[in-house]
């Protein structure tokens, strides 16, 4: 089947880091220009119909991250945090001669965004953080302010991947017969059920998930082994590293000058991306699905969406200006799941802001 929606073009644009793979939508090479990031496991596949729907004020183009999609499966630096990716954008926008955008990060995206935002302000018209990652990463930590749990990084990190679901992603798995395999993933995860898209979209986005190159470099990453339970550190390598809270932190966005509008779009019902994320070890652990949880002193489930909260409260105390969006009865993809009401959303947010 075709991967790409009618009026979707592809193509691959050389920099001075790597070669990137972006969509655009045909014959729009005017406007504001909107910039997707997708999230882990996925490509710009998933950003289609946003693309698609955004009026013909705005320029859309979706980036494939390193790793993923149609770019260079270049390896991933997790010391540097999302830094690797946050670069790799900042250079691909100097080569297609965009100098302020609209941001728009879903998921890891999303961590994406907040690095541009905190290192690259000026560049950035607004930011839309579509169910993001922490600011304090994913894993490891406790309370709203992101305290690191004894030893920092436990639990987080390739560690936490699961070893079946890497092994089906790493040899093009498309069935939908074990609840690890991609296709399953998509239907119990990243959208809420009973949603179920449409037979090509499914596909579509389950060839998304395949593009995701495995291994040590990309995804999930090395690990390190500890006898604290869960028993795993983050590595140094590879994509789930990147966002190990002791590679990835954005504590401090109050900070930033000048401070571009902030919104917020999330699905109350994130399974992945939550307080009670069935992806958090420590959550995992606390609810008996993975044994031996010492209990809340030592590992608490992190409060993911509250402290997201935290962060961008403390951006609006400053100066800055966020709206959090909850859309309903929606799970990790607000804009797959409810695209009418996650791109009303999305265009009243950024026509909302003028220069």
């Amino acid at each position: 089947m075709d991967l790409l929606l009618p009026g979707i073009t592809t193509r691959r644009v050389p920099t001075e880091r790597l070669t990137i793979n972006v969509l655009e939508v045909e014959n729009r090479t005017g406007g504001e220009p909107v910039v997707f990031i997708h999230g882990n496991v996925s490509s710009s596949l998933f950003w289609q119909y946003a693309m698609r729907d955004l009026p013909a004020t705005f320029r859309p183009v979706a980036v494939d991250l390193r790793g993923f999609g149609d770019t260079d499966p270049a390896p991933v630096d997790a010391t540097r945090g999302l830094r690797d990716f946050s670069d790799d954008v900042r250079g691909l926008l100097g080569e297609l001669g965009l100098d302020r955008v609209h941001l728009v990060g879903w998921s890891m995206g999303g961590g994406v965004v907040l690095h541009l935002l905190r290192e690259h302000p000026e560049i950035v018209r607004t930011a839309t953080l579509v169910n993001p990652v922490s600011p304090y990463g994913f894993g490891g930590t406790k309370g709203v302010d992101g305290v690191h749990l004894d030893p920092p990084g436990l639990g987080s990190g390739a560690g936490s991947a699961n070893a079946e679901f890497v092994e089906r992603l790493s040899v093009g798995d498309r069935t939908s017969d074990a609840p690890v395999s991609p296709r399953a993933v998509l239907h119990s995860s990243y959208v809420k059920t009973p949603f179920t898209p449409e037979a090509d979209d499914a596909d579509r986005w389950v060839a998304s998930m395949l593009s995701t190159r495995t291994g040590d470099d990309n995804y999930p990453g090395t690990s390190e082994v500890t006898p604290e339970w869960p028993g795993v550190l983050p590595g140094t390598r590879g994509v789930l590293n990147t966002m190990a809270p002791t590679f990835f932190r954005v504590d401090d966005l109050h900070v930033i000058e000048p401070k571009p509008p902030i919104y917020w779009i999330r699905g109350d019902s994130d399974v992945i991306v939550s307080d009670t994320s069935l992806f958090d070890l420590a959550y995992l652990g606390k609810i008996g699905a993975v044994p031996g949880w010492p209990g809340e002193e030592l590992a608490p489930p992190q409060p993911m969406v509250s402290q997201t909260r935290h962060v961008l409260d403390r951006y609006a105390l400053a100066g800055g200006r966020y709206e959090e969006v909850v859309i309903t009865d929606t799970g990790h993809s607000p804009h797959l799941e409810k695209p009418k009401e996650f791109l009303a959303t999305l265009v009243e947010s950024i026509t909302e802001y003028t220069d």
